[in-house]
């Protein structure tokens, strides 16, 4: 059975789909198959598994919204442990290759974490 980060990465990629759809007009339906079939952890293991970016991390980086690709998501502390080093050094390599300040995104995103991450880190205490 999925542990709660696993079930809340789910949902942030398929909320992450709905909003690139509403705010650039992005229909990402290759992403939201393989959402369906594979679960949002099994899905970004193997976009990242990949050589190259999806076309949804295309569709982003020309919008200028870097942070809501699964390589950005992946990096967040309460995702990170869902994944290995190569899937977190591939997310950061591509990140890096297209100009976003990851440091900047992680030190912003970790000042505001969600709620559901503190409670996981209190009871992991």
């Amino acid at each position: 059975m999925p542990d709660e980060a696993e079930l809340r990465f789910h949902d942030d990629l398929r909320q992450g789909a709905r909003r690139i759809k509403r705010e650039i007009g992005y229909n990402p339906v290759r992403y939201v198959q393989l959402l369906g079939e594979l679960g949002g952890v099994g899905a970004a293991r193997q976009l990242l598994h990949g050589r190259d970016t999806s076309d949804t991390f295309v569709a982003l980086w020309e919008a200028g919204h870097l942070e809501a690709s699964i390589e950005a998501l992946v990096l967040l502390p309460w995702y990170r442990h869902l994944f290995d080093d190569q899937h977190l050094d591939t997310a950061r390599r591509r990140l890096n290759e297209h100009g976003f300040d990851i440091d900047r995104f992680l030190l912003d995103v970790q000042e505001n974490p969600p709620a559901w991450a503190l409670d996981s880190a209190l009871s992991a205490d």
